[in-house]
């Protein structure tokens, strides 16, 4: 097995990030400037420019904010508009499958939990890594004082 993180680790689609949080800042400055050099318009009418810039920058935001948090304690799976905390003795499978859009984590309750904090879409190979520690972290974590996965 590698050698597991040192908790507490965060793990986030870095680059997909990057893009986002460029893009909503590159919106805002775009559409802002746009309005306040178009002569025409009223100062309502800029002001609803401005608005909208913000409106698209909090759903760039909102798709920023993903992420998976590992400590000693358990994990934090953020998604879009949700958060969820989970013990370790919860998760009993972190799965990446060929194709899939991030990381799914199956519970001890029967359900399936979607992490978007790993997700492969514009760095494959560093989403591969973090299922993988997260994954060792998870057999790790459960098997610690002796006590397998409940089923």
């Amino acid at each position: 097995m590698s050698e597991l993180p040192a908790l507490p680790v965060t793990f986030r689609p870095g680059s997909t990030r990057a893009v986002l949080l460029t893009a909503a800042v590159a919106i805002f400055v775009v559409i802002t400037a746009v309005a306040m050099m178009l002569e025409r318009l009223s100062p309502a009418e800029r002001l609803s420019f401005v608005v909208t810039a913000l409106l698209l920058d909090a759903v760039l935001l909102l798709l920023a904010r993903p992420k998976v948090v590992a400590d000693e304690d358990g994990v934090t799976v953020v998604n879009l508009t949700n958060k969820r905390r989970l013990e370790w003795a919860e998760i009993l499978q972190v799965t990446l499958r060929p194709g899939d859009a991030w990381v799914f984590l199956n519970l001890s309750d029967g359900t399936s939990l979607p992490a978007l904090g790993i997700q492969p879409g514009l760095a494959r190979e560093r989403a591969i890594a973090d299922a993988r520690a997260l994954r060792a972290l998870v057999e790790a974590r459960s098997t610690a004082d002796g006590e397998p996965h409940r089923s």
